[in-house]
């Protein structure tokens, strides 16, 4: 038996999507509703047939449950981003707390959405997160001393290396682009998530904080101001 059920239903450019979920009932609803905008899926039951999947073919996006039977996919997920695997992953979970969304963002995961969930929604975030990734950026962003590279992933204050986790990295980098801007909180919430479910948690005011931290208290400076009812604003 196969260890993964691949449709060859290429679009005009070939977008290829791993679907990592051991429902198969979801995972045939999955199956159906992105081959029907013309997406190439390959559909994988566990972490083994996802590892082994991924070493036959390189994949534009992956959809990843964290319920799976031979292992969770949080750790599945922590193997990736150790092994330098940067393809944007997608998580669908039932687990909904902002401490399980922190914590696989923590890890490496590009969007969250928790179950159950809408087609149309996970259809918006594929074609958000597939869009990001042909983005063509700089390189390299700097203000204040603060430099970011994008190609390597690595932050820098003052010739100092700045430990950010990857959607700390991603927060820090909408606003290298967008200095002395207001940015309103769904406009933050709709780059780094996808969209604005965040906005009823503590989730952006988390990262926002914990960002702070690293940059202004380690350094004392201050680089952020909170607008109260609006967002945040890089000084």
């Amino acid at each position: 038996m196969p260890v993964a059920d691949e449709i060859d239903n290429a679009g005009p450019h070939f977008v290829k999507i791993l679907i990592v979920e051991d429902q198969p009932r979801l995972s045939q609803l999955l199956r159906q509703g992105l081959a029907e905008h013309a997406y190439t899926v390959t559909c994988a039951g566990g972490c083994q047939a996802a590892r082994d999947a991924l070493c036959e073919v390189s994949y534009d996006l992956i959809i990843l449950d964290l319920g799976l039977p031979d292992g969770d996919g949080l750790d599945l997920l922590s193997e990736w981003r150790r092994s330098r695997f940067t393809e944007p992953v997608l998580i669908l979970s039932a687990r909904d707390s902002v401490q399980d969304r922190v914590r696989g963002l923590d890890l490496g995961a590009d969007d969250y959405l928790s179950k159950p969930f809408s087609l149309e929604e996970l259809l918006a975030r594929v074609r958000s997160q597939l869009r990001r990734r042909s983005e063509v950026k700089q390189t390299v962003i700097e203000y204040r001393g603060i430099r970011l590279d994008l190609l390597s992933q690595s932050a820098h204050l003052n010739g100092q290396p700045i430990e950010l986790t990857r959607r700390e990295f991603a927060l820090l980098e909408i606003f290298m682009h967008n200095p002395g801007r207001i940015l309103a909180r769904t406009l933050i919430s709709e780059k780094i998530w996808a969209s604005h479910y965040d906005l009823d948690t503590n989730l952006l005011d988390v990262y926002m904080s914990r960002l702070r931290a690293k940059l202004e208290r380690t350094y004392d400076k201050t680089f952020f101001r909170t607008v109260r009812g609006v967002g945040y604003q890089l000084l």
